[in-house]
């Protein structure tokens, strides 16, 4: 398999999450959207969207096949390597987490994806520090509308949905990196915090965080 991917993407680095949670072996193919990397033609030719990440694989069934959308690869991993599982096995638990991870991946990310800010700075003249209120306030509503997902639930464990790391706990941890980083507020989503120091310390999470990845240098 091979992974075209950005260290600070944070839909990439969901996906490198779950190729670590199954123990799978890939090639790291950096693509760096700083430099509009991803608007080139040998990366067009490769994915139509001009996205990361992307992951090319070999289907037993169809031959070399190119996967994107982070979603849509972590479920396929999840099919093809069912081992460890990253989704429960009743429906409902399914549901539920699907539903954080898209808390996270449809309802805050898309707001504050870099080819996002880029319009907003370059096309609407909106200035940096506007830009920047405009990421904190969609990352901080956006999470509290997942601490409330989380806290008290019965199905939450030490991580996302019981005590195993999952799906939703590879969508979660990108989106605090990116608010970390960005300063925004967390104190107000405690059961969010934990979970995430708890995914930290596993070697799946802190193997392929931004910094460990080769593009960071």
């Amino acid at each position: 398999m091979r992974l075209y991917s950005y260290f600070r993407s944070s839909a990439s680095f969901r996906v490198r999450i779950a190729l670590a949670l199954k123990k799978l072996d890939y090639e790291y193919a950096a693509i760096q959207l700083v430099k509009n990397e991803q608007l080139q033609p040998a990366f067009r030719a490769i994915a139509a969207s001009q996205l990361v990440p992307a992951l090319v694989v070999d289907d037993p069934a169809h031959g070399e096949a190119t996967l994107t959308q982070s979603l849509a690869i972590i479920e396929y991993l999840d099919e093809t390597f069912p081992e460890p599982p990253l989704l429960p096995a009743d429906a409902l638990g399914r549901a539920r987490v699907r539903a954080i991870a898209l808390d996270i991946a449809c309802e805050i990310h898309p707001l504050d994806n870099l080819r996002v800010l880029r319009y907003l700075q370059r096309e609407l003249k909106v200035s940096d520090d506007d830009k920047d209120r405009w990421y904190r306030h969609w990352v901080e509503t956006g999470l509290d509308v997942v601490e409330r997902g989380l806290a008290d639930h019965p199905s939450t464990g030490r991580f996302c949905h019981g005590d195993r790391p999952g799906l939703a706990d590879c969508v979660l941890v990108p989106q605090i990196f990116n608010a970390q980083r960005m300063q925004c507020r967390l104190d107000h989503v405690p059961t969010v915090m934990r979970i995430f120091a708890a995914c930290m310390a596993e070697p799946a999470f802190a193997q392929t965080q931004p910094s460990a990845c080769p593009d960071a240098a």
